[in-house]
């Protein structure tokens, strides 16, 4: 699935949305701080042992509360009683209480829970030890204080999980957007693919036939017309060749690599690259190429060059020595030759249908094709009429 990736004009989530852990840090760094303080006023007031011992209980509380959040928060609210009953002033404690109730919340626990339980600490200790100590006002502000601190880290956690659930849902917005119109462009090109098959391909088809009529019903001495049908029925297999390799690229679509798909048809000026690049890769090559200077259909010119490629494939990974590649005219035809010695190791393996592939595209450009092994040599031998006319 695409990811969303927030820009300048896309709102960016707060860094407490990105970092929760942030605020458990800012939360026992205050809880710690006040513990501090509270241990050093007690030194320097020279306190007694119940009244240090009873904030050393709450700061214990907030301790174990890092790792169990429930019975850290029971702890520190249950140290208001000890605080209360020393006559110490609870508020540094309820601090840490309320400090600790915000964590607890914020990680996802019951708020509702949670703020009962220190509520009724902080009440239970007001009315009972502290004999309701500093009147209404210090009861409504150790509620309120509960309060505030269970609502306040309900509220933060609630407002991350809204920011998670929309950016979950611009993620989702994003890849069903890019799917469709994945699934669109791939409905479009089979659109066309089917077009070109069913209306161009039979119109070529029924136009190579009248061609092919208009031939026949010739009288003998017109020769240059029946020459003239003869380009116009190559020129006709030319286009039905292209079009196959068009609809082969429409229907592939996305399996297709982009530089394979612009890649241009090859032709026999490509025959010299061809085999730079099995040169570049440690196959040695003796070329004798020799491009015939007429008229040469793309369609015989396509699969002389997939022959070559073929067979060089084949000479090397299954080869060994050098190949010989010889491309010429003769005859009035053009014979394609690869040889090379065979090899006893193999570099890469094949699918085994590279020779059948190459015979298949021989004879549908009504080629010629002999394979033979002789001696310890394997020999390609294809010959094919310039204008695509059928070899005998």
């Amino acid at each position: 699935m695409a990811k969303a990736h927030n820009n300048h004009d896309e709102p960016v989530a707060p860094l407490w949305v990105r970092r929760p852990e942030a605020l458990h840090l800012i939360a026992y760094s205050l809880a710690a701080l006040v513990f501090t303080g509270q241990i050093v006023a007690a030194i320097l007031r020279g306190s007694d042992w119940p009244t240090a011992l009873s904030v050393l209980l709450a700061g214990g509380g907030v301790a174990l509360s890092w790792r169990s959040p429930w019975a850290g928060l029971v702890v520190t609210s249950a140290a208001s009683f000890a605080v209360t009953a020393v006559g110490h002033d609870p508020l540094s404690v309820w601090m840490m209480a309320v400090l600790v109730l915000f964590s607890v919340t914020v990680r996802g626990k019951q708020p509702l829970v949670g703020t009962g339980i220190v509520a009724a600490s902080f009440l239970g200790a007001f009315m009972t030890l502290g004999g309701f100590r500093g009147g209404a006002i210090v009861g409504a502000a150790a509620l309120f204080s509960a309060m505030a601190g269970g609502a306040t880290g309900a509220a933060l956690r609630i407002h991350r999980e809204h920011w998670r659930t929309l950016e979950e849902r611009a993620e989702s917005a994003i890849a069903t957007r890019e799917i469709e119109a994945t699934r669109r462009v791939t409905e479009e090109r089979l659109r066309i693919a089917r077009d070109l098959h069913d209306v161009i391909g039979h119109q070529v088809a029924m136009l190579s036939m009248h061609l092919g009529a208009a031939e026949i019903g010739l009288p003998e001495d017109a020769e240059s017309s029946r020459q003239a049908l003869v380009s116009a029925r190559s020129s006709a297999r030319t286009v039905v060749v292209e079009t196959q390799r068009i609809l082969a690229l429409l229907r592939l679509g996305d399996d297709t690599a982009d530089d394979e798909a612009l890649r241009p048809t090859p032709a026999l000026s490509g025959l010299e690259g061809l085999i730079a690049s099995f040169e570049s890769i440690g196959l040695d090559v003796r070329p004798s190429i020799d491009i015939p200077a007429g008229f040469v259909e793309p369609s015989v010119g396509v699969t002389v060059y997939r022959v070559v490629q073929e067979a060089l494939t084949n000479a090397y990974r299954h080869g060994e020595g050098t190949a010989t590649v010889d491309v010429r005219e003769r005859d009035g035809r053009i014979c394609v030759t690869v040889e090379n010695r065979v090899g006893h190791t193999q570099r890469g393996s094949g699918s085994g249908l590279g020779l059948l592939g190459m015979r298949e595209r021989v004879e549908s450009s009504s080629g010629r094709l002999t394979i033979d092994s002789d001696d310890g040599r394997f020999r390609v031998h294809a010959e094919f009429s310039p204008l695509g006319a059928t070899v005998r």
